[in-house]
């Protein structure tokens, strides 16, 4: 097993994620040949294959199921190694990999990112924005470095620095503004347009209406909030937003926005990373920065908010 190397192993990582040779290679940014041949050579080495070949995409054998594990962990281990030379020099230096949820990356990203890239302007970072358990997954797996999500994620393995709350408002249809604000018990007789499955948002809202989420209601669901707000607008609903949100959301969608009586719902934003992680100094200098973009940004836009 001697001849197996740290790049054929990213190789594999690269070819199990993508089920597609093209793609695989296209990420590693080498030639298809290039990556097939390594693939070839590794499965040489182990002497059975770790894919099934299709015409269109491949898929992991039983046996290449049981090496994706074994490799995962060698390579969050070998960047773990990367990240103690990286913390030795006592400054953030190299490529930083930070997750983002959609209802936030729209209305806050702009803001963190200026502030980032000014107080580490040696620093390369790269940003993704997906669902919250497309987020814990590539942090786990070593994809990314920190993710800005809604809290509590109550992962033992990851540490969570709050950073803010933020409330949720009502979006109605410009002629409803005159009436009252209807309460979670009113909410649950009324057509309230979602976030599609997957989706945090989607369940803090049920959450709030006490919704459960299996059961059947006449709904429309949205993949983001402005597809929401636009439904919102041309009378087919109502539906919740984060406060973060009503600025960019109802620049051109002809809604109101009221604020609930008490209890208003609201959520905790925050940031976490691997606890393990030697970076894990340096990734509560960078949550402090992101905290204070925020509240600067807030303040711009005249947000109450409350921060921790």
């Amino acid at each position: 097993m001697t001849n197996i190397t740290l790049r054929q192993l990213r190789y594999f990582e690269a070819l199990a994620r993508h089920t597609h040779f093209g793609n695989a290679a296209k990420s590693c940014s080498i030639s298809q040949p290039a990556l097939s041949v390594q693939i070839k050579d590794l499965e040489t080495t182990l002497g059975s294959a770790l894919f099934e070949r299709g015409a269109r995409h491949v898929r992991l054998t039983s046996l290449g199921e049981e090496f994706l594990g074994r490799v995962s962990g060698i390579m969050r281990s070998v960047e773990e190694l990367e990240d103690l030379g990286r913390a030795a020099q006592n400054q953030l230096v190299g490529q930083l990999r930070i997750g983002v949820i959609p209802t936030i990356a729209p209305y806050l990203l702009p803001a963190i990112l200026r502030e980032l890239t000014q107080l580490y302007a040696s620093v390369d970072i790269h940003v993704r924005e997906t669902m919250t358990s497309t987020l814990l997954r590539e942090l786990a797996d070593g994809k990314i470095d920190m993710a800005i999500v809604a809290l509590p994620i109550s992962e033992p393995s990851l540490t969570e620095i709050p950073l803010f709350e933020e409330k949720f408002v009502l979006a109605r249809p410009l002629a409803d503004a005159n009436k009252p604000v209807p309460d979670r018990n009113m909410l649950r007789e009324m057509r309230l347009l979602l976030l599609e499955e997957g989706h945090c948002f989607r369940d803090q809202a049920l959450s709030f209406c006490n919704i459960e989420p299996n059961l059947p209601r006449e709904t429309l669901d949205g993949t983001t909030l402005s597809t929401l707000v636009q439904m919102v607008g041309a009378g087919i609903g109502v539906t919740l937003i984060p406060e973060m949100a009503v600025e960019i959301e109802t620049r051109s969608a002809a809604v109101s926005i009221s604020h609930f009586n008490a209890p208003q719902p609201f959520r905790t934003i925050g940031m976490i990373w691997r606890t393990s992680s030697p970076l894990a100094r340096q990734f509560l200098q960078v949550s402090q920065t992101v905290k204070s973009a925020t509240e600067t940004q807030h303040k711009k836009n005249k947000l109450p908010g409350v921060y921790f």
